[in-house]
């Protein structure tokens, strides 16, 4: 099992090693025998999708294994001394990594594939899949690490990734710009992250995941909420939560198959993992909690109302994508871990059938803006079907995934608000999964969290933060109904807008987002199987009499002029919205310019002080030196007479003063 979740992990890794070694060469070799309009003269296309391809079988194999027979495997390759805690290089497969892992390959291959006829004629083809590879096995080395060392090692990997994926066009200043943007921004939370590990290994004597867990009830309780505090700086920059959520909307600025990728399975998802891997860390501190679902609610809110106004249609599925990771933040600040990854799952599925069929939509009309299209259903029927299963997923229409996943999130907050803000405890369920990380002391046992094998008592947060998260969880709900409406009529229906002529852009991308729509629309089915993600009647009855509201809403405003944005009814806020609340122009006066106008005062003092004193220091010296430097002129004759000359004036003064 561990020697194949290791194969899992190195197989895009190899792939990417071949890429960045044989790729240019092999492009070289098939751009001179493949015919003009082969997909192969993209490049090494088949170094980047056949591990892709095998790394899914084996994840799909490692899954079913677990499925069968659940429980935890470990397996080391050694041990690092540090004198002080000690690494164990290893991979630890349950039921939560497994499930993830098999996500992430879905993803990474469907990128893949239609990145080869994305970008046929890149000449960055060959380092832009290799890229696409790496990220892929540090995101797996995430989901897979036992070790929180490890698991470092690839969040940080991903994050240089990502830096060269969205500068992939690095010479137009715009994408440059974005891909450092992005990389500062979650450096900045990464170095918290990396704090907080270090808190939790010299606390636990252990980075070993599974010990830290064990020994996560015995921490103090200072040192439980600092490390927890310091792991949610890196997981509020890595999955773009306010106020580390600016540079995600920047990053639209890469291609599109990037954009699935960041915003579906991999670097977004990442903290989410994360925070559910380490639950039991975050139970033993709900102050940490209660600011995770503080931040959440400000995230799925306003970026919700963000989404709402965009004119590009990529930026909609940004501020989508912020949104929706505020909703599991908020799963698991009232402490349904479970919810929050079975809706990481399906918004990997439907985001990346989104970001996808976008590709489709911008490829055939050469824009981004919504504006620009109107009437495609009749040219694009795959992508049309296609899209409107994911645009429904995300709405949370009854009985696509995202229907079921929002519904036990929904559920979960509103038991936590009702309880008093008791942290949701469905793992006590016997038929719950039973090695994601929450473990069932016993089926008639309450007020008992179940964490590595030890007993917690159920913690609380707040009454009223438990109240804010179900609140704002059903306002998103409503905005997120809307904003989805919204794009899908501008796309689709109305009349068309742009001079393009409307059709699929090529096979491989169109049927590549068609299989997507499959997971879109049928995995919820799949988390009947535990009581805690199967539909509750009430919550959610009350889910789709709000995704109906917000629906109808968008589409009642469009139906009276489709020509025209239903955006328009925003009416004077819509700027606003459309600004994201003016949080980048804050940053810029707050920070960006004093830090600018800081390091322009640094130049002026460097130039007029130190170098000045410097240089004044040389001239000083050339000039004191200057009449020393007389005598030394190199000519023999001078230093000869001057020799003589000294003799005569000692002898003179010897014979005066005798």
């Amino acid at each position: 099992m561990i020697v194949l979740a290791s194969l899992t992990v190195l197989l895009p890794f190899a792939a990417a090693l071949a890429g960045f070694l044989l790729g240019p060469r092999l492009t070289r070799a098939l751009r001179g025998g493949t015919p003009p309009r082969s997909p192969l003269r993209n490049g090494p296309a088949l170094i980047a999708c056949v591990p892709a391809a095998a790394s899914l079988v084996l994840a799909a194999i490692v899954a079913g294994t677990v499925w069968r027979d659940p429980g935890p495997r470990t397996g080391g390759l050694t041990v690092v001394d540090t004198g002080t805690v000690p690494i164990r290089v290893a991979l630890q497969v349950d039921g939560l990594s497994a499930v993830v892992a098999l996500m992430v390959c879905c993803v990474a291959l469907a990128v893949q594939v239609y990145s080869v006829v994305y970008l046929d004629g890149d000449r960055r083809y060959s380092s832009y899949a290799a890229f696409v590879s790496l990220f892929t096995s540090a995101m797996l080395l995430v989901v897979l690490a036992a070790d929180l060392i490890v698991l470092y090692v690839g969040w940080e990997v991903m994050g240089v990734c990502s830096y060269f994926l969205i500068g992939h066009h690095w010479e137009e200043r715009e994408y440059s710009r974005a891909a450092v943007k992005a990389f500062l921004t979650t450096r900045l939370g990464d170095a918290g992250f990396l704090v907080g590990i270090i808190v939790l290994g010299v606390g636990a004597g252990s980075f070993a995941t599974a010990d830290v867990l064990r020994h996560a009830a015995a921490l103090p309780d200072t040192t439980a909420t600092a490390a927890a505090l310091l792991l949610l700086a890196g997981v509020v920059g890595k999955s773009a939560q306010f106020p580390l959520h600016t540079w995600l909307p920047d990053a639209m600025a890469g291609p599109t198959p990037v954009s699935a990728l960041i915003h579906a399975a991999t670097m977004v998802a990442a903290g989410v993992y994360v925070v559910a891997r380490l639950f039991g860390v975050f139970a033993a501190a709900p102050a940490a909690l209660a600011v995770l679902g503080v931040l959440a609610v400000v995230s799925m809110v306003g970026a919700a109302l963000a989404a709402l106004a965009q004119d590009d249609l990529k930026r909609v599925l940004a501020y989508s994508t912020i949104s929706q990771l505020g909703v599991m933040a908020a799963g698991l600040a009232v402490g349904a871990p479970t919810p929050a990854v079975f809706h990481l799952l399906s918004h990997g599925a439907f985001k990346a059938l989104l970001f996808l069929a976008a590709g489709c939509v911008i490829v055939t009309t050469g824009t981004n803006m919504l504006a620009r299209y109107g009437g495609l259903r009749h040219g694009m029927p795959i992508t049309f079907w296609s899209m409107t299963v994911g645009f429904a997923a995300l709405a949370g229409v009854p009985p696509l995934s995202g229907w079921f996943s929002k519904d036990s999130v929904i559920e979960a907050a509103q038991h936590s608000a009702l309880h008093g803000g008791e942290l949701y405890n469905g793992a006590r369920n016997a038929d719950a999964l039973r090695d994601g990380g929450l473990l069932p002391l016993d089926p008639g046992v309450t007020g008992i969290l179940v964490t590595g094998g030890v007993p917690v008592p159920v913690q609380t947060i707040p009454t009223g933060v438990a109240w804010v998260v179900y609140l704002g969880l059903l306002l998103t709900a409503v905005l997120t109904a809307a904003y989805a409406t919204r794009a899908w009529l501008m796309t689709f229906f109305g009349e068309p807008r742009g001079t393009h002529d409307a059709r699929e852009p090529s096979t491989i991308m169109s049927w590549t987002v068609a299989a997507l729509a499959v997971p879109a629309a049928a995995l919820g089915f799949f988390g009947l199987g535990a009581a805690e993600l199967r539909p509750h009647l009430g919550s959610a009855l009350l889910g789709t009499v709000l995704t109906a509201l917000g629906a109808g809403a968008a589409f009642l405003v469009w139906n009276r002029d489709p020509a025209l944005d239903p955006a328009r009814a925003l009416g004077r806020v819509r700027p606003v919205f459309a600004r994201a609340f003016y949080v980048d122009e804050l940053y810029a006066a707050a920070i960006v310019r004093p830090v600018r106008a800081l390091a322009r005062a640094v130049v002026t003092a460097d130039a007029r002080g130190v170098d000045a004193a410097v240089v004044a220091t040389g001239r000083s010296a050339r000039r004191i030196a200057g009449p020393l430097r007389v005598p030394q002129n190199g000519n023999p004759q001078t230093y000869l007479t001057g020799l003589l000359a000294g003799v005569v004036v000692i002898a003179a003064v010897v014979v005066i003063f005798q």
